[in-house]
């Protein structure tokens, strides 16, 4: 038997740990990685996390996603997250179609604006969220049509672009990781530029530099992402029962 863990796994807890020492604040995961990754925090190392249902409540407990059977424990209508996204106190973790080296993100088009070759979901709430909290990615694969030199459209705020409008923007700016099937990413460097972390187990620095469309910074050392205590594979099983994390990326 491998004691290699399964990739699904892998990314599951690298998206935890983006939430590591956020404390009591919104966690919102926009998409089923994502959403595991928060509640797997708040059962494991932050307790103090603040989970949606992603309608009009805060629920308690673990409860599995797609689950209805909620403790409730606060209200928070729609209304109320604008309220919450422009005061900041929200780790927000999304997806990207495109995403360049400061983190500048596209959910919008791919090809010219004006007439692109495939319409996607709009710029949605890519620049409040970009711009006023805390934000993380989950990309479930790394590709250079991906990661790519240029974003056909900007829906999400980089680092580059917020030092460029300054003041408060730039201050409250604040994009933590990227996780993909590959890797952990963050940009944790002098000009903000993305930087690899880890690798998932298996995967190797070329894979890496292959498959990604720009220059990314690369540590002396690189670490190798873990994969799951035995607390966090018995949470993750409460969490996601019917294994939904397996169908986000190939193992």
């Amino acid at each position: 038997m491998s004691d290699t863990p399964v990739l699904a796994d892998v990314i599951a807890v690298a998206c935890a740990e983006a939430w590591r020492g956020d404390g009591e604040i919104f966690a919102s995961g926009m998409g089923v990685m994502q959403m595991l990754g928060a509640r797997l925090a708040r059962a494991t190392f932050e307790p103090d996390l603040l989970i949606s249902d992603g309608e009009a409540f805060f629920i308690a407990g673990d409860l599995p996603i797609g689950g209805t059977d909620k403790v409730v424990e606060g209200w928070i209508p729609f209304r109320s997250v604008f309220d919450t996204v422009a005061g900041g106190r929200r780790h927000v973790m999304m997806g990207a179609s495109q995403i360049d080296r400061y983190g500048n993100t596209n959910i919008a088009n791919i090809g010219p604006w004006a007439k692109p070759k495939s319409q996607l979901l709009g710029v949605r709430g890519g620049p409040g969220n970009t711009v006023n909290n805390a934000t993380s990615f989950f990309i479930p694969k790394h590709q250079t049509s991906v990661f790519v030199p240029v974003v056909d459209m900007v829906s999400g705020v980089g680092y580059d672009r917020a030092k460029k409008v300054g003041g408060f923007i730039a201050q409250r700016h604040d994009l933590r990781r990227v996780i993909t099937n590959l890797g952990v990413f963050d940009f944790n460097t002098a000009d903000h530029a993305m930087r690899l972390v880890t690798l998932h187990p298996g995967v190797s620095l070329d894979d890496v530099v292959s498959n990604t469309g720009f220059e990314l910074v690369i540590p002396a050392e690189v670490l190798i992402s873990r994969g799951p205590t035995a607390q966090e594979s018995a949470a993750m099983n409460i969490i996601d029962p019917k294994g939904l994390r397996l169908r986000e990326v190939a193992s």
